[in-house]
């Protein structure tokens, strides 16, 4: 299908690894041009050499996204060098495990701070531009919104309110033609995922037990699955979705797990 997205400028936080990367892959694949913005410069530089080797166009800037100036500038790059913002991809975060009995109020501000914070404020910095365009933004989510998790008490309300800001914006968006859409993700196989996979005595033992109870196909959604819903939201295709939490999590979250 074709997505109409060539030649479309999309920013997508933290848009060098994981999920983020498989998106920046996907808009590639249709044409678009992806902004990536991200702090870790060596990830976002060999991103960023791996897509114009291929031919494809592609730009960044290195920001700290919990920093409000690094925001502005980054978003201000964007603009400078390509005079135009046609979507949104808010998917930079981490589950940084600050639990209730475990956490602390500091930590507390500062899990929103990586993973809520810096989505409304790139929204907002890149607003202006979307009204012209009359573009898109995707929010990226997590199960943990609506499943909880145990220890990461900062992860889930950001998440929380991800969800919410979603349905928030819109609504305030509608007379832009601006529509605004989540994508709510469960058991995503990332390099972090990994990672995290890595720490237990018997890694392999574990992704089974997860496996075993994500409903469709036993097995963890890829990064390409969840990017080819977000590049569907963020095009023409999907011109009359708006406000919309998409579970793209092969039924972990609403389906029955011990079947």
């Amino acid at each position: 299908m074709n997505l109409n997205l060539k030649d479309k400028v999309i920013i997508v936080t933290g848009g060098s690894s994981g999920i983020g990367h498989g998106i920046v892959t996907a808009l590639v694949d249709e044409g678009a041009i992806p902004f990536i913005i991200g702090r870790n410069q060596n990830t976002v530089l060999k991103a960023v050499e791996n897509i114009k080797e291929s031919g494809a166009k592609v730009s960044y800037a290195i920001a700290e996204l919990t920093d409000p100036n690094q925001c502005i500038a980054a978003v201000e790059k964007a603009v400078t060098e390509f005079g135009r913002i046609d979507g949104l991809v808010n998917n930079a975060g981490v589950n940084d495990s600050v639990g209730l009995e475990s956490g602390n109020y500091e930590d507390f501000i500062e899990s929103l701070k990586r993973n809520v914070i810096h989505y409304y404020q790139i929204a907002q910095l890149v607003l202006p531009h979307l009204k012209k365009s009359k573009g898109a933004i995707v929010n990226i989510g997590s199960k943990t919104s609506v499943t909880g998790q145990g220890g990461t008490s900062g992860y889930a309300a950001a998440n929380g309110a991800r969800n919410a800001l979603t349905r928030e914006w819109a609504l305030e968006l509608l007379p832009y033609s601006i529509r605004v859409n989540a994508v709510i993700v469960a058991e995503c196989y990332t390099p972090l995922y990994d990672n995290w996979i890595k720490t237990f005595d018997n890694p392999e033992e574990k992704l089974a037990s997860i496996t075993k109870n994500i409903p469709l196909e036993n097995r963890m959604t890829t990064a390409k699955e969840i990017a080819d819903t977000v590049i569907f939201l963020l095009s023409e295709r999907s011109s009359h979705t708006t406000g919309q939490l998409l579970f793209v999590d092969g039924g972990y979250t609403h389906l029955d797990r011990s079947l």
